[in-house]
């Protein structure tokens, strides 16, 4: 289907230019297009990973200040780890703006910042309700990395989403005291095995 798309789009690019192309340009556009349509999937690890160790350790150190301390600030890991990970994603980004971006990737990275928004966006609401956020973050994080696994044909990440969702459910009936220590663990099955899977793929 890749295949397909990439010369259907090949016609229709030389088709819009003047007939008058010399030999080097067209073999140039052709490369850049052909260019356009690889991906190397390893690269979308580490995003996985970063973000995996990020709410894996911010989820459990929640659970234990809160649960086993009387830290009143117990919840400080979240926003500082957060903050933390938004900031190394965008140096990320921006180091790698200047590279050919593949379709798949500019797909795939406009789904996520979405996604994000609306993690921000649930977080916020539900800190305004006075409600633990989980269950819709789970939520959201199934959905971004089964649609990150269909796209790649990558099925450990489809597996992971498909945790991810069920443990969104699975968050319905778990008591408030430990729905942090069910995200974390999922995000260590959906997130953090999945990427190393990715990173170490020969695909």
């Amino acid at each position: 289907m890749q295949t397909i798309f990439t010369f259907a789009y090949i016609i229709e690019r030389m088709e819009t230019i003047e007939d008058n192309l010399d030999p080097a340009q067209s073999l140039q556009m052709i490369t850049e297009v052909i260019a356009r349509t690889k991906e190397n999937i390893k690269n979308h690890s580490f995003l996985f990973l970063l973000w995996g160790w990020l709410i894996t350790v911010a989820s459990f150190s929640f659970f234990i200040l809160h649960t086993y301390t009387a830290f009143k600030l117990f919840f400080l890991p979240f926003p500082v780890l957060a903050l933390t990970g938004i900031i190394i994603s965008v140096l990320h980004f921006t180091g790698k703006q200047y590279e050919s971006e593949t379709y798949l990737g500019y797909y795939l990275k406009r789904l996520w910042v979405v996604l994000g928004i609306s993690f921000i966006l649930v977080v916020f609401i539900n800190l305004i309700t006075t409600q633990l956020p989980f269950t819709y973050t789970l939520l959201i994080g199934g959905i971004g990395t089964t649609v990150s696994g269909l796209v790649l044909r990558f099925r450990p990440l489809v597996l992971g989403g498909i945790l991810f969702l069920l443990s969104s459910v699975a968050s319905v009936f778990t008591p408030d005291a430990y729905k942090p220590l069910l995200q974390g663990i999922a995000f260590i099955a959906g997130y953090l095995i999945p990427g190393y899977l990715l990173k170490h793929s020969k695909i």
